[in-house]
């Protein structure tokens, strides 16, 4: 547990500064508002270490890849989300002294992030060189209503003496990514006023700007711009007990939405639009947005105040993340708050992030998910192309911010395959959900052949075996490199090709005239390809273990000295920070689910027992040293009945950065990771399946809850969960739906009561 944060079910709290923290604290406390975000940087000046972060989403660079040793098929550049203008600057001089909390005597700190609201407040007391004491009451937050508005109120309090006050509220466009490969500046001057400066990127060339209306009451400003700075200054006295707000409203606005030519004045008229609503009636529309979005989608925990904190927060920045308001933008795996990963898309997204949004913001926001890969359809091809891929085979990038493949470590980008599998089961998980089968007429079928194709290109047909195998790939589990018959890898794959089959019936028949278009479209040759992706899918190979009777994680696997993560002594791990690549590639451990990845993805193809073996063979051999692992562990473990190690290895998923138990959040949070906590609790504890067109609950609760309630928006519904260890109560808002609970199927017009 951090011992930095109070436990509180709708904040998180630190009452103490501590300069080896401030980094990740910046994280923790980050805003976001789905379009554009920022880490939880100082107002005022501050020189200790830090990382100053402001994201606008799909904005990028194509930086220049940096590699040893240059392979075919390399991507030329590895796009990164752009660090922007730090606008949130206020320069302050009390008494000619200038504040600066890494100089400053401290007396007394106090941040909390309102999840409720998505509000961020700071309070610090401040004794100055001179004596006298100050305070300062810092409240922002990045509007949820107007999506290019950022608003801060800066108030200083005189709490000994009379003091002098300056105050400089500015934007500084002069700023670098952390993460640059040669330590370039990605941005170029544009253009700028007194109160207002436009920016381009190099390369991409997109163009932002930023405006500042800034109001403190009863004082005058003197503009003391620079070129990539804009700023104000004024100058006032306050008594003893006196205390003056600055109220500042930020204009953001880019070439995504608007001309170029506008941008100053649209993020001016942004500004100014917001000052004359004034701060409270800014903050009560964001407030009541947030209220909004809570209502379908909270989860309560009773009798267990870490587990509450823990899933309040996953949400709260899974809906900072991404509202679906824009099908260009995507969820990256650290979201708005670091720059590693470059803010790009990975294959989390399907694979964990669909089902989060499906059941909390509805069918439309999650379809936009899928249409984002739809609209990059073309770009896979390509990507498969430069790999040496034919006939319309599509892969789908493993790091993508446009459709291009960006990532340059050649075991990710040639070998790990599995993602095309993940965006296939997106397009199945999102018509089991929804039911909405006519999405594969216009979008989901022509991914699914593209994905097909690629499946039948790239096995290989094994004499020796008389199966199909598919060879040199890397797992989900990254700490197996370039590995014979992963057998996830070749289970999704003959999955792929089957469903991919079926779906193709389906639309040929239910859509002959649009069926007709596409085979134009994709010179499609239904019957030979039919014909030759059956003969795939009914022979691959699956590595099976007839002693232990589970599935080999790769052909190789039990080549490798079987030892335990129990036996690894604590001072060894992480142990992709203490091993070297080398010895962590022959041993036997696991970065994250694997074998169990596909398990959970295809449980109804197993029985208990499968399940069961696998789980007690692979989970003592995994480190879980990947942010995705636990959530997976945790819902096979309560299938299983294994309450206790699902506990623990929820705690792990939901309060993976709170507790920071990788010590790695000072670079940012696990975003996408944090769906995946949802999914523990929903479908782990909770027990949710869709089967036979059936939505089901079957809820298991740990020891130390006495209760949880939860809602998901299923067709057009809310449906509420509220399940004890004697009952399970479900209510619905919406026409009546059908809904089994522990296998027993009710009409649910209202609500209705199972006991246990």
């Amino acid at each position: 547990m951090n011992e930095q944060l109070k436990t509180d079910a709708w904040k998180i709290i630190e009452t103490q500064f501590c300069k080896t923290r401030v980094e990740s604290s910046e994280s923790l406390f980050s805003l976001g508002n789905g379009v554009m975000g920022q880490r939880a940087n100082f107002e005022e000046k501050y020189t200790g270490e830090s990382l100053p972060g402001n994201y606008i989403g799909g904005i990028y660079y194509p930086d220049k890849t940096r590699v040893g040793w240059w392979k075919n098929g390399y991507p030329e550049y590895f796009a990164k989300v752009v660090n922007s203008a730090f606008w949130i600057g206020v320069d302050l001089k009390i008494e000619g002294e200038e504040i600066d909390l890494a100089k400053n005597e401290i007396i007394s700190y106090h941040r909390e992030l309102d999840m409720q609201h998505s509000l961020l407040s700071r309070q610090v007391k401040i004794k100055l060189k001179c004596g006298k004491e100050i305070e300062i009451n810092a409240v922002r937050f990045i509007s949820l209503t107007n999506i290019e508005l950022g608003v801060i109120k800066y108030t200083i309090k005189s709490l000994q003496g009379d003091i002098e006050v300056e105050i400089s509220p500015y934007i500084n466009a002069d700023v670098r990514n952390a993460d640059a490969n040669y330590d370039k500046n990605f941005w170029e001057y544009v253009n700028s006023s007194r109160d207002s400066i436009q920016m381009r990127t190099k390369k991409s060339g997109f163009d932002v700007a930023w405006s500042q209306a800034c109001f403190i009451d009863g004082v005058e400003w003197r503009d003391e711009s620079e070129k990539e700075t804009i700023r104000e200054t004024s100058q006032f006295s306050l008594k003893q007990q006196e205390e003056k707000s600055l109220y500042k409203y930020v204009g953001i606005c880019s070439s995504l939405n608007h001309p170029a030519e506008t941008l100053i004045h649209q993020a001016m008229k942004v500004a100014k639009e917001a000052a004359q609503l004034g701060f409270h009636e800014l903050l009560k529309q964001h407030s009541k947005a947030w209220e909004q979005k809570w209502y379908s989608c909270d989860i309560e925990i009773e009798g267990d105040d870490q587990s509450q904190q823990g899933i309040r927060y996953c949400i709260f920045m899974l809906l900072q993340t991404y509202t679906g308001i824009d099908t260009r933008l995507n969820i990256g795996p650290k979201g708005f708050t670091g720059e590693k990963y470059g803010g790009v898309t990975y294959w989390d997204t399907e694979a964990y992030c669909l089902q989060f949004y499906l059941s909390t913001s509805g069918q439309q926001v999650a379809k936009e998910l899928l249409v984002y890969r739809y609209n990059q359809l073309d770009k896979a091809i390509e990507n498969a192309e430069n790999l040496g891929f034919k006939e319309g085979a599509a892969l789908y990038p493993m790091v993508t911010i446009n459709g291009e493949e960006c990532h340059n470590e050649w075991e990710i980008t040639f070998e790990e395959i599995h993602r095309n599998g993940a965006i296939a089961y997106a397009i199945y998980n999102y018509i089991r959900y929804t039911g909405d089968k006519a999405y594969l007429s216009p979008y989901g079928l022509d991914v699914l052949i593209g994905i097909a194709r690629f499946w039948a290109q790239r096995v290989s047909f094994s004499q020796e075996r008389h199966k199909y195998v598919i060879l040199g790939v890397t797992g989900p589990n990254e700490y197996e490199n370039n590995v014979n018959n992963n057998w996830y890898t070749n289970y999704i794959a003959s999955w792929c090709l089957k469903y991919a089959a079926e779906s193709v019936e389906f639309v040929k028949n239910s859509q002959p005239n649009e069926f007709q278009k596409l085979i134009i479209k994709r010179n499609f040759n239904p019957t030979q390809e039919l014909e030759k992706w059956k003969a795939i899918y009914e022979n691959i190979y699956l590595p099976y273990n007839e002693k232990l009777a589970i599935f080999m994680q790769q052909d190789a696997y039990m080549d490798k000295e079987q030892i335990l993560v129990a036996d690894l002594a604590v001072s060894e791990r992480p142990i992709n920070q203490k091993w070297s690549w080398d010895r962590i590639l022959r041993s036997c451990f696991i970065k994250q689910a694997d074998v169990l990845q596909g398990i959970y993805f295809f449980q109804e193809d197993f029985d208990t027992e499968t399940i069961a073996r696998n789980f007690h063979f692979y989970e003592p051999r995994t480190v879980h040293e990947s942010s995705l692992s636990p959530s997976i562990h945790t819902i096979l473990a309560t299938k299983i009945g294994d309450m206790d190690k699902a506990y623990e290895m929820y705690l792990r998923s939901s309060r993976l950065d709170l507790d920071d138990y990788n010590r790695e959040i000072d670079e940012g949070l696990h975003i996408t990771s944090m769906a995946g906590s949802w999914l523990a609790l929903t479908e782990g504890f909770g027990g949710m399946r869709i089967k036979n067109d059936i939505i089901g609950f079957t809820p298991t609760l740990p020891k130390a809850w006495s209760h949880i309630l939860f809602k998901i928006n299923y067709r057009d519904r809310i449906i509420k969960i509220k399940a004890t260890h004697k009952e399970v109560v479900v209510s619905i808002e919406g026409e009546a739906v059908d809904i089994s609970i522990y296998g027993k199927t009710y009409h649910v017009t209202d609500h209705i009561t199972h006991l246990l």
